[in-house]
């Protein structure tokens, strides 16, 4: 998951309703109010997130992919890759997603290969990730290799690719589905190849394969003139409901969303707009509930950093960006933990990501964590939770900009589907 961590969060419905409906058309400003109308009326009412009692059709006895949240007994997973990775284009989506003091990185590096040491540090630390996983009864599947430095040009603008390390921003499992996403940033336009192969073996087994709607990822999908300057700058905008993403086209990082049962919860992010979430709302329903919820954050990008679903009832909040709706998980009984502080020093590059990855765990099941082998404060945290943790370290890893979840997507957990909000 390109965790490009200076990022997540958002702003109220409201004010993002208002934003969006100024500037869209009338039909497309009544399906958005409706959204958002919703959405207050679950940060109000537990009731709002109650279970529908459809049942969804079983999935198929030899389908390899069955997975409802992110805790079950993981099974099989695939892990990304860090080989030929690239940094991306210094393009207007990619500012508005970055630190200040790495757009200099980006300039003098875009369509080239991040440093060459880091990344081989990188690519040891992620196959010593595998062999641990494999060591603790995971299936592990890998993309493909691919040459993300070849430029490719669209009618509508032209790019180098940037990598295939975090599965999570591309792939959405929901039960025996796998979903594609169209992703935001133009580096990634072709990214999804590399997950092709092994989409296409998941198909063959009885899995459902969806690709939602390609973005032409034109100009109009971008404010050309965002004005980022300084983190204040950061925190009017998204409370203002402003984002680089315009409304022009779905697009939507499946990073942003994040699984428990019969309800998804999802952020309006840099990369994810309003359009997109209506169509993961209108193709998931009736059998699952997509909830929009937001941040205190000065610019959001992918929801596990900030908000990390670890158990049922059970939930990592950042207490740097706190949401909006939390009320919404307490009264249907839920427990919010703010996780420590980080321990990462300042002086190791994040080119893509925030301290906050170090909340950024994946659960092998609901009494075992994958978390920082540096990390030792959020370690003693789930210790004390009776959570046995598993120790990897993947410092240089996560300056590609992700954590354990970001660069994992869950492909089996051995689970049913089942609410957690009646």
């Amino acid at each position: 998951m390109l965790r490009v961590r200076c990022l997540r969060g958002g702003s109220r419905g409201a004010e993002a309703a208002h934003y969006i409906g100024s500037r869209l058309r009338g039909a497309f400003t009544g399906w958005v109010q409706r959204t958002f109308q919703s959405t207050q009326a679950a940060a109000a009412s537990q009731n709002t997130c109650a279970a529908d009692d459809k049942a969804t059709s079983p999935v198929p006895k030899d389908c390899l992919v069955c997975s409802y949240n992110e805790w079950d007994p993981l099974e099989e997973v695939i892990v990304g890759r860090a080989e030929n990775a690239c940094v991306p284009p210094f393009s207007v989506e990619v500012k508005a997603n970055t630190y200040e003091k790495y757009w200099g990185f980006y300039q003098k590096f875009g369509g080239q290969s991040f440093p060459k040491d880091h990344l081989k540090k990188a690519i040891a630390e992620i196959e010593e990730m595998c062999n641990i996983l494999k060591g603790e009864g995971v299936i592990v599947k890998r993309p493909d290799p691919i040459d993300w430095s070849v430029k490719y040009k669209t009618p509508d603008f032209e790019s180098t690719g940037m990598y295939a390390a975090m599965p999570r921003d591309i792939l959405l499992v929901v039960g025996n589905e796998i979903i594609e996403a169209p992703m935001a940033w133009r580096a990634r336009f072709f990214e999804y190849r590399a997950y092709r192969r092994l989409i296409k073996d998941y198909f063959n087994s009885g899995a459902k394969w969806t690709t939602a709607p390609k973005p032409t990822m034109a100009d109009e999908l971008y404010d050309q003139n965002y004005p980022i300057h300084s983190v204040e700058d950061r925190h009017k905008l998204a409370a203002q409901g402003k984002f680089v993403t315009t409304e022009f086209e779905p697009c939507f990082d499946a990073a942003d969303f994040i699984r428990a049962g019969r309800d998804i919860f999802v952020q309006r992010s840099q990369v994810t707009n309003y359009m997109g979430i209506e169509w993961m709302r209108r193709h998931l329903a009736p059998d699952y509930r997509v909830h929009i919820i937001s941040f205190k954050d000065p610019n959001p990008m992918h929801i596990d950093a900030t908000f990390n679903i670890i158990g049922p009832g059970l939930v990592l909040s950042n207490p740097d960006r706190p949401c909006h709706q939390i009320e919404l998980f307490k009264k249907a009984g839920w427990t919010v933990i703010q996780p420590p502080v980080p321990l990462i020093p300042d002086d190791h590059p994040l080119w893509m990501s925030s301290k906050w990855l170090s909340m950024n765990v994946l659960m092998l099941d609901e009494k075992r964590v994958m978390v920082d082998a540096n990390e030792t404060s959020i370690q003693k945290m789930f210790e004390k939770l009776g959570i046995s943790t598993i120790k990897v370290n993947i410092r240089h890893a996560n300056s590609l900009g992700g954590g354990f979840h970001c660069w994992t997507c869950d492909i089996r957990r051995r689970g049913t589907l089942q609410s957690y909000f009646d």
